[in-house]
């Protein structure tokens, strides 16, 4: 890094939901607006280890984020990489995320 130079932190705190047929698996997590991979995921009332991957799961349905802000939120997709178990948003989803965001964190409280 040279000096003076600016460093922009382009994670944001979401909150994901894993859901299955009959039951909505919760968790937290890091986006990275700048590649759409979601990192350190956290997940509540559900061992990974034990259970397994929620959209591994026979009734996985689908998975979708929120982004918070002063009490309003915005809601996207999710996909998530079976064989990776890794959680991203597609390069469209989070073009149009990043337009809402800013929308977001810029509104009048």
């Amino acid at each position: 890094m040279c000096p003076g130079e600016l460093i922009l932190n382009l994670m944001v705190p979401i909150t994901l939901f894993d859901e299955l047929t009959e039951s909505i698996i919760k968790s937290t997590g890091t986006l990275d607006l700048a590649s759409g991979e979601i990192r350190s995921i956290q997940y509540d009332d559900h061992d990974i280890d034990l259970q397994g991957l929620p959209a591994d799961d026979a009734a996985y349905e689908f998975t979708s984020g929120t982004l918070s802000h002063r009490g309003k939120e915005i809601e996207f997709r999710v996909d998530v990489d079976v064989l990776t178990g890794k959680y991203s948003v597609t390069p469209s989803e989070l073009l149009e995320l990043k337009g809402r965001a800013a929308k977001l964190f810029t509104a009048p409280p």
